[in-house]
């Protein structure tokens, strides 16, 4: 097992507080509590330490390039006072990378100190390239990620800040398509939920919810088809009962609707599972002489665009916090994560070689499979 080093604030600093200036940056997808991150980390680093620069750059990584044409947004107490009210981030954000000696050609031109980098796992890959250049140039930039994921799938982490609040805000969606279901003859509510490779989110929802009969997410294959497949296992019970629920990662299912080409990110474009499988009901229904409703719900830019619950504003506070001190004590190419219930360091290379997945045979699923009464379909690659 790996060991990491502990955060938190050290005896000795690398920086002179007086002098330094740092910079923030925020990619990819939206995630509640962002704003939550960047507020901490000016508070932090005004009140703990002292320092009087820091400022951030707007959308993503084209906010280091000066080409893009960017204005660079002072941050200050009296800027972010309020920010975390609000979600999103007030930097905005943008998926893609830029040319890696561009960027430290301008941290450099800007005297920064130390860039804070909030984003998954490609925002990652971005930071370290970053700051492997930065140690090339003996540039003396610490390069601090805080991990953002609303999938939750960055490896070593145990849970990424805005999780607990998407998974709470997804509970809302389930419980509309519960009534929905409920308030048709053979109604089916059928819910798409966030999740590329990663069912947590569907899984944890569904859990605290409890009215799903059927959790879909990447990491189990489903049959469609045939005796043992969702489809007749969805007709028996609506025969059963009159009603259905059905949750679906967005990644779930990819084998049934695969689609071309990438994002900016160089993420794999997904096909839309909830549309297919609600095409397919309608079909095998139809075939069945079962009239079928099905209503579907989509909340998906919803849930990444809310304020963060006071659990998550915590937790990023805490983040945020180790993250000033890691740059501060000259810490660079590392995230703080928590990691077995402690905040730690975690090197970059460490936190991007493979994504977090839930484990078909764990208990997690195993209390999804309890709780639904669901088939126990083989997991992905079985």
């Amino acid at each position: 097992m790996p060991t990491f080093e502990p955060s938190g604030p050290r005896n000795r600093l690398f920086f002179d507080p007086t002098s330094f200036r740092a910079g923030v940056v925020t990619c990819g997808g939206l995630c509640p509590g962002i704003n939550d991150v960047i507020r901490a980390l000016v508070m932090v680093l005004h009140h703990r330490y002292g320092v009087a620069h820091l400022e951030g750059y707007r959308y993503g990584y084209e906010g280091l390039n000066p080409a893009c044409g960017h204005p660079v947004l002072t941050l200050d107490p009296q800027r972010v006072e309020r920010i975390h009210e609000t979600g999103g981030t007030i930097l905005g954000s943008s998926r893609g990378p830029q040319d890696v000696a561009t960027m430290v050609d301008y941290l450099q031109s800007r005297r920064i100190n130390a860039l804070f980098v909030i984003g998954g796992d490609g925002t990652l890959r971005g930071g370290h390239e970053i700051a492997l250049e930065a140690i090339r140039r003996d540039a003396n930039i610490s390069v601090i990620g805080i991990p953002k994921t609303i999938d939750n799938d960055i490896m070593f982490i145990d849970q990424s800040f805005g999780f607990q609040t998407a998974f709470t805000k997804a509970v809302d969606a389930i419980a509309a398509a519960h009534i929905e279901a409920k308030g048709a003859p053979n109604g089916v509510g059928l819910v798409k939920l966030m999740g590329r490779h990663s069912g947590f989110i569907a899984a944890h929802a569904g859990l605290a919810n409890n009215d799903p009969n059927y959790v879909l997410i990447p990491e189990v294959n489903f049959p469609l088809d045939g005796d043992g497949g969702l489809l007749e296992h969805l007709r028996r019970r609506l025969a059963a009962r009159g009603h259905a629920v059905i949750v679906a990662a967005e990644g779930a299912g990819q084998c049934y609707c695969q689609a071309e080409g990438a994002d900016r990110s160089g993420n794999r474009a997904l096909g839309d599972i909830g549309l297919f499988l609600r095409e397919r009901i309608n079909e095998h229904m139809c075939s069945h002489n079962v009239p079928v409703n099905i209503k579907y719900i989509d909340p998906s830019y919803m849930i990444r665009g809310v304020p963060a619950t006071p659990h998550d504003s915590v937790y990023c506070f805490q983040l945020a916090a180790d993250a000033a001190h890691a740059a501060m004590a000259g810490r660079t190419d590392m995230v703080i994560g928590k990691h077995h219930g402690r905040f730690v360091h975690i090197p970059i290379a460490t936190c991007v070689r493979q994504r977090q997945q839930l484990d078909p045979e764990g208990d997690l699923w195993q209390s999804v499979l309890e709780a639904t009464g669901q088939p126990h379909w083989p997991a992905a690659g079985e």
